[in-house]
């Protein structure tokens, strides 16, 4: 029972941030690349400082439900 509430709660706070975006073929959308994974892109001394998101580039195609093709340079 307590389990079950505190699932519940733990649900509660997590859907208070998050935001249902549909994007369609032809949208500008910004990419959203991780440092320490990501060395292809602006690389810089302080990663605190680098950028965190790149773009915007267009969005080509609909692959899934949230998977996109984008055209890159």
């Amino acid at each position: 029972m307590k389990l079950n509430q505190a699932q519940n709660y733990m649900k509660l706070q997590a859907d208070k941030k998050r935001k249902d975006i549909h994007l369609e073929v032809g949208d500008l959308a910004l990419v959203k690349l991780q440092p320490y994974r990501q060395s292809s892109v602006a690389l810089r001394k302080n990663q605190n400082l680098s950028l965190r998101y790149f773009g915007p580039f267009e969005l080509l195609e609909k692959i899934g439900k949230v998977a996109y093709r984008l055209l890159l340079p």
